[in-house]
């Protein structure tokens, strides 16, 4: 499907037509998530990693004005290098399409452009939700609404840590969202393997995450997402209790700024990466790399129930 909005690459195009497994992935890490060259960089080994484990990657864009669905390298180190890209949720994709702007796709605009593009699996580093202070703020991931309401199962490390992770599964209980952790009972915290709460279910590898996507979808006919919690691997976490500290340090300066609305999630983890001397970008990394070598394994074996 390639059309004068909607362009996917190719390769991603054939794969697609051939049943084959997809990964989409999200473009503002590249935009806005890291320094050049290490963007790009990052981009194309996340890409490697999907295609080493079976399946075909789709970084997700809006380039002047068409969404694409598959980033060639030169789109990518264009999407790396220039400046004045927009960090684009679902709300921005109109306004982008028609003043023929550039855009790159947080994890709900991704999940809308690869479920046109039929793509049913995506790999992010961390889902947003409800916000520290959302009673007064109202300020809640506009994720959150269209994992209620699009055919995607978005892979993560669980929900960003410097938001508030009981409300937001609350909120996921509450919009009807299957909410499962792979391989663990505790539910993860980002760069923590625990935040002190339950996994609302546990499910064991990719076989039957495969299973749990074809059941909602294939046997239910559901039409929502599904968030798949990847725990950080242990060699790469920072223990909850101590990047909790951090955590609450970034938020003073966040309150101290008077800081609002889209660049709420920068500000705080720009200032958690300089809290702890980069080591939270390390583990930002992995565990990207995680769960990009997982949503991978878990779209090999959707395929297979599909054929």
């Amino acid at each position: 499907m390639t059309t004068s909005t909607i362009s996917i690459l190719p390769e991603v195009a054939a794969a697609l037509a051939a049943g084959q497994p997809v990964v989409a992935l999200e473009s503002t890490i590249i935009s806005h998530g890291m320094p050049y060259p290490q963007n790009v960089q990052m981009a194309a080994e996340v890409e490697g990693i999907v295609r080493a484990n079976g399946a075909t990657p789709a970084t997700i864009a809006v380039l002047d004005g068409v969404c694409c669905v598959g980033l060639s390298p030169e789109q990518l180190e264009r999407l790396g290098t220039e400046q004045g890209v927009f960090k684009a949720t679902t709300r921005d994709l109109p306004w982008l399409v028609a003043t023929r702007s550039t855009g790159a796709t947080t994890v709900a605009a991704t999940m809308r452009l690869a479920a046109l593009a039929g793509i049913r699996v995506f790999a992010t580093g961390g889902i947003g939700g409800v916000h520290r202070g959302a009673a007064e703020s109202f300020d809640i991931s506009a994720d959150l609404t269209e994992l209620a309401i699009t055919p995607v199962a978005v892979v993560s490390a669980g929900i960003k840590s410097i938001l508030d992770i009981a409300l937001t599964l609350e909120r996921m209980e509450t919009l009807g969202v299957p909410v499962v952790v792979n391989g663990s009972d505790d539910f993860p915290s980002f760069y923590s393997r625990t935040s002190g709460l339950p996994a609302p279910r546990r499910v064991d590898g990719p076989e039957a995450m495969a299973r749990m996507l074809h059941a909602t979808w294939n046997d239910l006919g559901l039409s929502t997402g599904i968030s798949i919690a990847n725990p950080i691997p242990v060699a790469d976490e920072i223990p909850a209790d101590e990047i909790a500290a951090f955590i609450d340090v970034a938020l003073a300066q966040l309150h101290a700024e008077g800081v609002s609305g889209q660049d709420v999630t920068p500000f705080l983890l720009k200032h958690v990466v300089e809290g702890t001397g980069g080591r939270s970008l390390v583990a930002n990394l992995a565990l990207v790399r995680n769960n990009a070598a997982t949503a991978a394994q878990i779209a090999v074996e959707y395929a297979k129930l599909q054929a």
